[in-house]
């Protein structure tokens, strides 16, 4: 796996990653979760651990009671094989795991591994059957910061000089894009490790992948990926978009108002956002900034994010309190707001509602 992890952050994180905390904990139960409904992106065939010989894990899997909002792509930093063979994905995803418990964490860090093969494989116990299910994340140990909020996908071999081969490509576009739609994570959320944290990965020719890849995904899950277009939010700005804005970066862990004015203290919290996920510093939220700043949200979720959809939906007439809590009320008010606007009315406030809902 790519030595960036060995860093002395990642080495600090272990003591989050082998903590149980405030997280909702489903122990070593083997529990199912019904599939997502309206799918229409196939399931990539996914090798699970017990098929590729994997450890018990040392502790028992953090099952998060949230959906992840992210794909984190890596690199695992090994040898480019010329062996495609399906044994030596497993004896990777073996060594990987051993690996990893030589670092004294619990099993894998990674959620799902990919071959040069083209062979995709389980690497954390239980990530299979939580993203057949689209509600819940397993924690992982793939990049420190993110672990409670993204999927982590390895791919075998050293991507700093050479391409990856066109089958493992291609499994990453079909994996990834099956991630997406069982979260409602938009085809804009894929980045690099080296997006978040000081490292050389995914290697820089996978890197440079990536906006290629996020096109792929977009045309597999018709979202639209970064294709969208968003209004400007800059200082000087007032209204419901600044509230939106406002309510967003609060759910992002910012300490601001939600009065609608786009003044110092809003810019200040949009640059350290934009700072954070590696975005031009400048303070406007256009299009990069739009697409990093919304959350999926859907029936059961709370929080600031939802106030903002609450907000937005006052705005154009809908008889909705702005408590923070996405029930039977917001849910049959965005169905009938995504009616008018021609959307598919699932109910589920995805890339494309957000953006239906701050153009409008």
């Amino acid at each position: 796996m790519c030595h960036s992890c060995d860093s002395p952050s990642r080495r600090s994180f272990l003591k989050t990653v082998l903590g149980i905390g405030t997280i909702v904990l489903i122990g070593g139960i083997d529990r199912h979760f019904a599939p997502v409904a309206n799918a229409t992106v196939s399931a990539p065939s996914i090798v699970g651990c017990s098929t590729w010989g994997a450890q018990s894990p040392k502790q028992p899997i953090t099952v998060l009671s949230s959906r992840p909002t992210k794909i984190i792509v890596h690199h695992t930093d090994t040898a480019n094989t010329t062996d495609y063979s399906l044994s030596q994905a497993y004896q990777l995803a073996r060594n990987i795991q051993q690996w990893h418990f030589n670092r004294g964490w619990i099993d894998s860090g990674q959620h799902f591994m990919i071959s040069r093969g083209g062979y995709v494989l389980e690497g954390r116990h239980r990530s299979l059957e939580v993203l057949q299910g689209g509600l819940y994340h397993v924690r992982g140990a793939h990049c420190d910061g993110q672990n409670d909020v993204a999927v982590g996908i390895e791919n075998e071999g050293n991507y700093m000089s050479s391409q990856p081969p066109a089958a493992l490509y291609d499994r990453l576009v079909a994996l990834c894009a099956y991630i997406c739609q069982q979260y409602g994570i938009s085809s804009s959320q894929i980045y690099g490790h080296r997006d978040f944290n000081a490292t050389d990965c995914p290697g820089d020719q996978l890197y440079a992948l990536l906006p290629q890849l996020r096109q792929d995904v977009a045309a597999r899950i018709g979202d639209g990926g970064s294709t969208r277009t968003w209004p400007i939010v800059q200082r000087g700005h007032s209204g419901e978009r600044v509230k939106t804005v406002q309510y967003l970066l609060r759910a992002r862990g910012y300490s601001i108002t939600v009065d609608g004015i786009f003044g110092s203290g809003t810019e200040s919290a949009v640059k350290s956002f934009q700072s954070s996920k590696g975005l031009t510093v400048d303070g406007i939220v256009g299009p990069q900034t739009w697409e990093a700043l919304i959350i999926t949200l859907r029936n059961g979720n709370t929080g600031e994010a939802v106030k903002a959809v609450q907000s937005q939906l006052r705005a154009r007439g809908y008889n909705l309190t702005v408590d923070g809590i996405f029930g039977s009320g917001t849910e049959s008010a965005v169905k009938s707001f995504q009616s008018s606007k021609g959307l598919t009315a699932d109910g589920i406030v995805g890339p494309q509602t957000w953006n239906a809902l701050v153009n409008s």
